[in-house]
């Protein structure tokens, strides 16, 4: 019929099995792509401490640097699991041809992963001194900020320093008490220790457990062919079950714990004995839970992560002299300029950037707030009262006098000691300011003065204000919390896959290397 269109239907070619050529992989991948740059980049790099790794002998082993480029190609692409990333290997033509046709199993990349834990700085300097001779950074301003990532571990898991404290001392009272009844129901300490005391020979073996374990089993062996229907025989032999099977594991558990926690830290999972209970950000139920974590700090230059470390402790104040040492060691010296948030303003941190030389960018508590008019002008407080340097004494707005009463000594979760003065009003009683100047109620006004912290707050304030601290404060927002976000957010890492502090800093190590190299590829418009 005219009008109808009756064109048959054409399909492109499809024949499975077909050779087609090119048969190269490298011919199927972007001149630009990300992938590219990872291969040159590490291809330049020099690796012989992961070389070193590598006594020789036995069977020949996949090359580290493959296995290198495969991992930290898998960290650019959210691929970090070592199952997913030897599926990719096998099926993923940029992982094909990254690996150069080998097939490494997942436990061969992570067991190579672990084995980077001695030289992973190593690595990531040798990409520093890369990115250094390309001009990419100069170690001039380093911007200094840290964040909390979760750990691998249970977070009903926890460990309380103080709770585990208060059980074992509840627990010392109870293997005393046991002790004195199984004195009391027999007479086998005179024949067993002579002239020794039972709960002596207790209270010491209480703080080893190795020493309670060797009184138990001796008490034991004294008891062997005693008659089963003597009472007091019962009565010791029901205590030493009670000792064993109770006492003696919970003293071992209590005391491993505590060492496992340290000095320094107040927590610990039983998961991940490395991590510590933190406050986080990223509350999937909004209610400020603590959750086992690490608290990550970085140092960035032109968005660069120059610099990295883990600590176990929450707090940001004590991680800087830590950090800076870790960098430091890693260059052989330390930034210029460093800028930082309020969370890192302490006494201690600014003797320290001072006595290396460091030009300070770093805020303290009240800066903004000091900002303020209503604040500037308030004459009740204590930077805006009179001071008499003579007669070492402030003038209160009423013009009573506050003077000096003591001098109190501070120290620091970090052991710095910090020297405060004391000062208060000759009398407040009567004074129509008083509501306004003070919150108490009973007693006169009483203001602290740290001398050396007020010089140098006064210090960092001149930086922080000047033309080229602002500019600063301004680079600050965009420098470390863009590889933050992009970490967190972008890749989605918001949770370590490894356990253990050793493992961690490998992991994070690994993370680092791929950020600046997807940092590097950015700028040359790689995809």
């Amino acid at each position: 019929m005219k009008g109808e269109n009756h064109g048959r239907i054409v399909f492109k070619p499809y024949t499975m099995n077909q050779l087609n050529l090119p048969v190269s992989l490298d011919s199927c991948i972007p001149v630009n792509h990300l992938v590219r740059i990872v291969n040159r980049v590490l291809e330049e790099m020099r690796l012989e401490p992961l070389l070193k790794q590598y006594k020789g002998g036995g069977t020949s082993s996949y090359h580290p640097k493959m296995l290198l480029k495969v991992i930290v190609y898998g960290y650019t692409q959210r691929i970090r699991s070592s199952r997913q990333i030897a599926k990719a290997v096998r099926e993923n033509i940029h992982f094909m041809w990254l690996s150069g046709g080998n097939q490494p199993d997942f436990r061969t990349i992570n067991r190579f992963r672990s084995s980077m834990k001695p030289v992973i700085k190593e690595v990531f300097q040798s990409l520093m001194t890369y990115l250094t001779e390309k001009g990419y950074v100069k170690l001039e301003s380093y911007f200094l900020d840290g964040t909390k990532i979760e750990a691998n571990a249970n977070k009903y898991s926890f460990v309380w320093k103080k709770s585990t404290q208060k059980n074992q001392d509840k627990l010392r009272e109870k293997v005393k008490q046991i002790l004195d009844e199984i004195d009391r129901a027999n007479e086998l300490e005179d024949r067993i220790y002579g002239d020794h005391d039972l709960a002596e020979l207790g209270e010491q073996a209480i703080e080893d457990p190795a020493a309670l374990e060797e009184l138990v089993k001796n008490l034991n062996q004294a008891l062997e062919g005693k008659g089963k229907r003597d009472k007091r025989v019962k009565v010791t032999r029901r205590n030493l079950r009670k000792l064993s099977k109770d006492c003696l594991p919970r003293i071992k558990r209590y005391k491993e714990q505590l060492q496992a926690i340290g000095q320094q830290r107040n927590s610990m999972s039983k998961t991940d004995p490395d991590a510590t209970f933190m406050r986080m950000k990223e509350d999937h139920m909004s209610n400020g839970q603590l959750k086992p974590g690490y608290n990550v700090q970085i140092g960035t230059e032109n968005q660069f992560i120059i610099g990295y470390s883990i600590h176990q402790h929450p707090g940001d104040t004590r991680c800087l002299k830590e950090h800076l040492h870790g960098v430091k060691q890693m260059y052989g010296r330390l930034p210029e300029k460093v800028c930082a948030d309020a969370g890192y303003g302490s006494e201690e941190n600014y003797e320290f950037l001072k006595e290396n030389g460091i030009t300070p960018y770093v805020k303290y508590n009240l800066f903004h707030h000091e900002q303020k008019s209503i604040v500037r002008n308030n004459p009740y407080r204590r930077e805006n009262m009179p001071y008499d340097p003579a007669k070492d004494e402030y003038l209160c707005p009423n013009g009573r006098k506050l003077l000096f009463r003591r001098i109190k000594h501070r120290k620091s979760d970090a052991g710095y000691i910090s020297e405060i003065r004391v000062y208060e009003c000759e009398d407040c009683t009567g004074c129509p300011y008083r509501p306004a100047c003070t919150k108490s109620d009973s007693r006169n006004r009483r203001i602290e003065v740290n001398e050396r912290l007020e010089v140098l707050k006064a210090e960092a304030r001149i930086n922080l204000l000047s033309e080229a601290g602002i500019a600063m404060r301004k680079r600050r927002c965009i420098e470390p919390e863009n590889a933050f976000g992009h970490i967190k957010w972008c890749w989605n890492f918001k949770r370590f896959l490894l356990r253990g502090l050793d493992k961690v800093k490998t992991e994070w190590g690994l993370m680092c290397i791929a950020y600046n190299l997807s940092k590097l590829g950015a700028m040359n418009g790689a995809r």
